[in-house]
C-alpha cells in the first residue's frame, strides 16, 4: 500500500486541511499519516476555531518519531503552516516520495491570511523541493508577479515559477477552471460553477492531484480526475445542503464530468 505524509492543519470538525486530504487519500487505498501545523475545533470562517498552533518541538518530536520508525513515503503533502520553524523542519522531510506543495498563503477576496515570514519560507524553502506546486490564482500572483486573471496568464505565471504548477480558482466566464501547467504542455479544466462551495476544495484537489501521481496516467487524465473527484463533491454538497464536504463515501475517482483543453 502506498503511504503519504501529510503536514498541514488538523480541523476536527471541518472537512479542510490534512484532516479532509487524510479521508480522501485513504478512501484511494493510500495510507495517510498526519503531522499536524495546527490543532483547530473548527474551520476559523465559522468563528473562534478553538485550538492553536503545535509547538515546535512537539512538531519536531513526530518527525523524529517517524524517522526513529524507519518509515518511507511516496508522497508528501505540505499545506497550512503556522511558523517558519515548521517549515524549515518540514523541508527536511521531503527527501523522498513525491512532494506536492500547497503554498497555502491568502486569496483574493482576504490577501494574505499567514504571517508574512511564513509565506517567504514557503517560498524560498518548500517550492525549490516540490514535484507539484498547488496554488490558487492569487497565490501564484504572489509567488511570481504575474497577474492571473485567466487560463493563458496561469500558464504563463507556471511557467515562470519553473515548477509543474497546478492553479485553482481561474475564472472562465460562467465555468471555474484549474489549469495544470508543466513543460511538456498545459491542460485546462472547467466546470460550472456552483452556488454553495464549502471550505476545504483547494485541500481536496491537491490531494486527488497527488494520489494521481502515483498511477501510469497521462497528465490530462490526473487533471480530469482531480476536477471531477472535487466537483462530484461540491455537488454532493450542494444537494445535500451541507455546510462540510462530504468526502466520505464519495466517488473519488469516477468524479463528475469536466470539460478539459490543452491550452499549451
Amino acid at each position: 500500500m502506498a503511504r503519504a505524509l501529510i503536514l498541514s492543519s488538523h480541523v476536527a470538525a471541518s472537512s479542510v486541511g490534512g484532516s479532509a486530504q487524510a479521508l480522501a487519500l485513504a478512501a484511494l487505498g493510500i495510507e495517510p499519516m498526519v503531522v499536524p501545523t495546527v490543532l483547530f475545533g473548527r474551520h476559523p470562517g465559522w468563528g473562534a476555531p478553538g485550538g492553536g498552533p503545535v509547538p515546535r518541538e512537539i512538531f519536531e518530536g513526530m518527525l523524529e518519531g517517524i524517522e526513529a520508525q524507519g518509515l518511507s513515503f511516496d508522497l508528501v503533502l505540505t499545506g497550512y503552516f503556522a511558523s517558519t520553524e515548521q517549515v524549515r523542519l518540514t523541508a527536511r522531510s521531503c527527501s523522498n516520495g513525491k512532494v506536492v506543495v500547497d503554498p497555502i498563503m491568502g486569496d483574493r477576496d482576504k490577501g494574505l491570511y499567514v504571517r508574512a515570514d511564513v509565506a517567504e519560507a514557503i517560498q524560498h524553502e518548500l517550492i525549490p523541493l516540490a514535484d507539484v506546486v498547488a496554488p490558487n490564482a492569487w497565490e501564484l500572483e504572489r509567488l511570481t508577479g504575474v497577474p492571473v486573471d485567466n487560463p493563458a496568464s496561469a500558464v504563463e505565471a507556471a511557467r515562470r515559477l519553473g515548477r509543474p504548477t497546478l492553479v485553482s480558482s481561474i475564472d472562465c466566464g460562467d465555468e471555474i477552471g484549474v489549469v495544470y501547467a508543466e513543460p511538456t504542455g498545459a491542460w485546462l479544466a472547467s466546470h460550472r460553477r456552483l452556488e454553495n462551495v464549502p471550505n476545504g476544495t483547494g485541500d481536496l484537489l491537491t490531494a486527488l492531484f497527488a494520489a494521481a501521481l502515483l498511477e501510469d496516467l497521462a497528465s490530462e487524465e490526473r487533471l480530469r480526475r482531480a476536477v471531477g473527484g472535487v466537483a462530484s463533491v461540491v455537488e454532493a454538497a450542494n444537494k445535500s445542503g451541507a455546510r462540510e464536504l462530504p468526502i466520505v463515501g464519495a466517488a473519488l475517482k469516477a468524479g463528475s464530468p469536466v470539460r478539459i483543453e490543452k491550452i499549451a
